[in-house]
């Protein structure tokens, strides 16, 4: 990409907050998962990476995060099979003991002029993988969490505005944001917090790879503040739905998106 998305901010400075804490977070090898990351290392949590193939994104990530002197597991695996999901929780409490955050950041997006574009095997994939993953996620993690523990889902504006070239996209994102207030209201009793950030506009690996160049070019301009977010611009809004400082936030979606009013 050129130019490369910014993921981590070097003036951030980390107060402890979620210092012996470990998270997993999906899709964290690079863009807004990565962002997420980092500023998780710096506040004192052990993060597992799971992603799908990007091995080079993913082993820069945890080079970095070594760096800062964290502690990082690598879990390549596609989400899209149930199974996996055991898996990732099998591996991250063998390494780590505990796990106290999930983050369901992965997604996949197709741009399709048309809904007559959009193929079955399209509309399966988008869906597995967007939503139906974050089901499998939770089931398996759900009986290892303890109260005060945190899910945060990624959303996005897509689920308020739509968008006329990712129906299919937009219409996972929408599931996620109702998939996040009836979780919380499924597990306030139990003490566990779900929320969900809703970007807009970020300038991650996923836009080059899905829209054409002369979108690409523009991407990010219609925003009040007439560019496209940065990664590390939604880190500390994750850091904070993880936190204690959130610890009477549940059912709730915070918007990170450039100035744009959403109707919700």
């Amino acid at each position: 990409m050129n130019p490369l998305p910014i993921s981590e901010n070097p003036a951030y400075q980390g107060s402890g907050k979620l210092r012996g804490k470990v998270a997993i977070i999906t899709g964290g090898d690079s863009g807004i998962g990565r962002a997420v990351a980092y500023s998780y290392v710096k506040e004192g949590a052990k993060v597992v990476i799971v992603y799908l193939d990007e091995h080079r994104d993913a082993q820069l990530t945890e080079q970095r995060i070594r760096e800062l002197g964290g502690e990082c597991l690598l879990i390549p695996i596609d989400l899209r099979e149930e199974s996996s999901s055991q898996v990732v929780i099998e591996k991250t409490l063998e390494a780590f003991g505990k796990i106290d955050i999930l983050v369901n950041n992965h997604a996949v997006q197709f741009v399709q002029k048309s809904i007559l574009d959009i193929t079955a095997e399209q509309l399966l994939n988008t869906f597995q993988t967007n939503i139906f993953s974050f089901f499998y996620l939770v089931k398996a993690v759900l009986p290892h969490l303890q109260t005060g523990s945190s899910i945060i889902n990624t959303t996005s504006i897509t689920a308020y505005d739509g968008h006329k070239k990712l129906i299919d996209y937009s219409s996972t994102k929408g599931a996620i944001v109702t998939f996040t207030r009836s979780l919380s209201l499924s597990l306030v009793k139990k003490g566990i917090r779900v929320n969900a950030v809703a970007p807009g506009p970020i300038w991650t690996p996923l836009i080059p790879a899905s829209f054409p160049a002369k979108d690409v070019m523009k991407f990010g301009v219609d925003t009040p503040m007439k560019r496209a977010g940065q990664p590390f611009e939604l880190a500390p809004t994750y850091v904070y739905l993880a936190s204690d400082d959130s610890r009477y936030v549940s059912g709730q979606v915070l918007h990170v998106n450039g100035g744009h009013i959403v109707e919700s």
